[in-house]
Protein backbone atom coordinates (compact mmCIF):
# COMPACT_ATOMS: atom_id res chain seq x y z
CA UNK A 1 0.00 0.00 0.00
CA UNK A 2 1.66 3.21 -0.91
CA UNK A 3 1.82 6.14 2.02
CA UNK A 4 -0.79 7.93 -0.71
CA UNK A 5 -3.07 5.29 -0.51
CA UNK A 6 -2.44 4.75 3.31
CA UNK A 7 -3.30 8.57 3.85
CA UNK A 8 -6.29 8.03 1.84
CA UNK A 9 -7.33 5.26 3.65
CA UNK A 10 -6.69 6.69 7.70
CA UNK A 11 -8.96 9.69 6.20
CA UNK A 12 -11.77 7.92 5.65
CA UNK A 13 -10.71 5.59 9.03
CA UNK A 14 -8.83 7.49 10.69
CA UNK A 15 -8.66 4.11 13.47
CA UNK A 16 -6.17 2.54 10.79
CA UNK A 17 -3.25 4.90 11.70
CA UNK A 18 -1.33 5.08 15.07
CA UNK A 19 1.42 5.58 16.60
CA UNK A 20 4.07 3.38 17.80
CA UNK A 21 4.39 -0.78 16.95
CA UNK A 22 0.92 -2.81 16.14
CA UNK A 23 1.06 -6.20 16.19
CA UNK A 24 0.80 -7.79 12.51
CA UNK A 25 1.69 -4.81 11.24
CA UNK A 26 4.97 -4.23 8.96
CA UNK A 27 7.21 -0.83 9.76
CA UNK A 28 8.69 1.01 6.72
CA UNK A 29 11.04 4.08 6.57
CA UNK A 30 9.58 6.57 3.99
CA UNK A 31 11.97 8.49 1.60
CA UNK A 32 12.29 10.80 5.00
CA UNK A 33 13.23 8.28 7.09
CA UNK A 34 9.73 8.04 8.87
CA UNK A 35 8.46 4.95 10.31
CA UNK A 36 4.75 4.15 8.64
CA UNK A 37 2.85 0.55 9.99
CA UNK A 38 1.13 -0.96 7.39
CA UNK A 39 -0.87 -3.65 7.90
CA UNK A 40 -4.12 -5.52 5.89
CA UNK A 41 -4.59 -8.25 3.56
CA UNK A 42 -4.23 -5.91 0.67
CA UNK A 43 -0.39 -5.02 1.51
CA UNK A 44 0.39 -8.61 2.12
CA UNK A 45 -0.98 -9.80 -1.37
CA UNK A 46 1.26 -7.23 -3.10
CA UNK A 47 4.31 -7.90 -1.22
CA UNK A 48 7.01 -10.54 -3.29
CA UNK A 49 10.61 -11.67 -1.52
CA UNK A 50 13.81 -9.72 -2.58
CA UNK A 51 15.65 -10.16 -3.83
CA UNK A 52 14.67 -11.42 -7.01
CA UNK A 53 15.21 -11.29 -11.17
CA UNK A 54 12.93 -9.04 -13.88
CA UNK A 55 13.40 -7.90 -17.02
CA UNK A 56 13.34 -4.51 -18.22
CA UNK A 57 9.84 -3.90 -20.30
CA UNK A 58 10.86 -1.47 -22.78
CA UNK A 59 13.85 -0.23 -25.01
CA UNK A 60 14.79 3.10 -23.07
CA UNK A 61 14.72 3.14 -19.18
CA UNK A 62 16.04 5.38 -16.92
CA UNK A 63 18.02 4.42 -14.03
CA UNK A 64 17.92 7.16 -11.59
CA UNK A 65 19.77 8.05 -8.67
CA UNK A 66 16.66 7.90 -5.80
CA UNK A 67 13.01 7.16 -5.96
CA UNK A 68 11.73 9.86 -7.55
CA UNK A 69 11.39 11.68 -11.49
CA UNK A 70 13.15 14.95 -9.34
CA UNK A 71 16.12 12.56 -9.03
CA UNK A 72 18.91 12.72 -11.40
CA UNK A 73 19.26 9.85 -14.19
CA UNK A 74 21.88 7.48 -13.86
CA UNK A 75 21.95 5.85 -16.27
CA UNK A 76 19.54 4.62 -20.02
CA UNK A 77 19.22 1.64 -20.85
CA UNK A 78 17.99 0.70 -24.56
CA UNK A 79 17.69 -2.80 -23.96
CA UNK A 80 14.56 -4.26 -23.44
CA UNK A 81 13.96 -7.57 -22.41
CA UNK A 82 16.99 -6.96 -19.72
CA UNK A 83 17.61 -8.87 -16.52
CA UNK A 84 17.56 -7.00 -13.51
CA UNK A 85 17.83 -7.82 -9.95
CA UNK A 86 15.71 -6.07 -7.91
CA UNK A 87 16.81 -5.60 -4.21
CA UNK A 88 14.70 -3.14 -2.43
CA UNK A 89 11.27 -1.42 -2.94
CA UNK A 90 9.84 1.91 -2.11
CA UNK A 91 6.44 2.90 -3.29
CA UNK A 92 6.16 2.34 -7.05
CA UNK A 93 9.91 2.48 -7.47
CA UNK A 94 12.33 -0.50 -7.39
CA UNK A 95 16.06 -0.22 -7.04
CA UNK A 96 17.49 -2.78 -9.23
CA UNK A 97 21.13 -4.10 -9.83
CA UNK A 98 22.33 -4.94 -13.52
CA UNK A 99 24.45 -7.45 -14.44
CA UNK A 100 27.49 -5.19 -14.10
CA UNK A 101 26.48 -4.77 -10.45
CA UNK A 102 25.19 -1.23 -11.17
CA UNK A 103 22.66 -0.04 -8.69
CA UNK A 104 19.78 2.09 -9.02
CA UNK A 105 16.48 3.25 -8.93
CA UNK A 106 13.34 2.98 -11.50
CA UNK A 107 9.56 2.65 -11.83
CA UNK A 108 8.16 -0.42 -11.53
CA UNK A 109 6.07 -0.14 -14.57
CA UNK A 110 9.04 -0.21 -16.06
CA UNK A 111 9.80 -3.85 -15.22
CA UNK A 112 8.44 -7.01 -16.45
CA UNK A 113 8.08 -10.41 -14.39
CA UNK A 114 8.67 -12.18 -17.89
CA UNK A 115 12.23 -13.37 -17.13
CA UNK A 116 15.45 -13.38 -19.63
CA UNK A 117 19.13 -13.96 -19.06
CA UNK A 118 22.07 -12.68 -20.33
CA UNK A 119 25.11 -14.47 -21.61
CA UNK A 120 28.75 -13.44 -19.65
CA UNK A 121 32.22 -13.25 -20.90
CA UNK A 122 32.53 -15.78 -23.73
CA UNK A 123 30.46 -17.37 -26.96
CA UNK A 124 27.75 -20.62 -24.90
CA UNK A 125 26.25 -23.84 -27.25
CA UNK A 126 22.84 -23.67 -26.75
CA UNK A 127 22.50 -27.28 -26.29
CA UNK A 128 19.51 -29.16 -27.63
CA UNK A 129 19.10 -31.35 -24.47
CA UNK A 130 20.03 -30.35 -20.52
CA UNK A 131 23.33 -32.57 -20.72
CA UNK A 132 27.37 -30.86 -21.16
CA UNK A 133 28.03 -33.59 -24.15
CA UNK A 134 24.64 -32.74 -25.93
CA UNK A 135 24.55 -31.68 -29.18
CA UNK A 136 24.36 -27.61 -29.65
CA UNK A 137 21.63 -25.73 -31.66
CA UNK A 138 22.97 -22.90 -31.90
CA UNK A 139 26.14 -20.71 -30.52
CA UNK A 140 24.90 -17.75 -28.14
CA UNK A 141 27.91 -14.68 -28.47
CA UNK A 142 28.33 -12.71 -24.61
CA UNK A 143 25.80 -10.27 -24.12
CA UNK A 144 22.80 -12.02 -25.89
CA UNK A 145 19.86 -12.17 -24.15
CA UNK A 146 17.74 -14.88 -24.02
CA UNK A 147 13.66 -16.10 -23.16
CA UNK A 148 13.29 -18.64 -19.77
CA UNK A 149 11.53 -20.85 -20.75
CA UNK A 150 12.10 -23.47 -17.77
CA UNK A 151 14.80 -24.00 -15.21
CA UNK A 152 15.33 -27.11 -13.41
CA UNK A 153 18.58 -27.79 -11.11
CA UNK A 154 21.48 -26.99 -13.02
CA UNK A 155 20.48 -25.86 -16.17
CA UNK A 156 17.61 -23.71 -17.98
CA UNK A 157 16.00 -23.95 -21.04
CA UNK A 158 16.04 -20.47 -23.22
CA UNK A 159 14.99 -19.31 -26.27
CA UNK A 160 16.36 -16.67 -28.50
CA UNK A 161 15.68 -15.82 -32.24
CA UNK A 162 13.61 -19.20 -32.53
CA UNK A 163 16.18 -21.34 -31.73
CA UNK A 164 15.38 -23.21 -28.08
CA UNK A 165 18.06 -24.78 -26.15
CA UNK A 166 19.83 -25.53 -22.72
CA UNK A 167 22.41 -23.46 -21.14
CA UNK A 168 24.06 -24.14 -17.78
CA UNK A 169 23.11 -21.74 -15.34
CA UNK A 170 27.00 -20.61 -14.63
CA UNK A 171 27.00 -19.73 -18.28
CA UNK A 172 24.45 -16.53 -17.75
CA UNK A 173 23.30 -14.20 -15.24
CA UNK A 174 19.51 -13.79 -14.50
CA UNK A 175 18.77 -16.77 -12.39
CA UNK A 176 19.58 -17.88 -8.41
CA UNK A 177 21.34 -21.08 -8.58
CA UNK A 178 18.43 -23.03 -6.93
CA UNK A 179 15.52 -21.29 -8.44
CA UNK A 180 13.47 -23.73 -10.52
CA UNK A 181 11.12 -22.04 -12.99
CA UNK A 182 8.31 -23.64 -14.93
CA UNK A 183 6.81 -22.83 -18.16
Amino acid sequence: MSLLALALAAFANPAMIRSGPIPGAEPLADHCGRIVYCFGAAWAQDKLPLPRFASLQSGEVNMRAGPGETYPILWTYQRAGLPVEIIEEFDIWRRIRDHDGVVGWVKSTLLVGKRHVLVRDSQRPLRKSPEAGALPVALVDPGVILKVLECAGDWCRLEVQGYKGWLMKTEFWGVYAAETLED
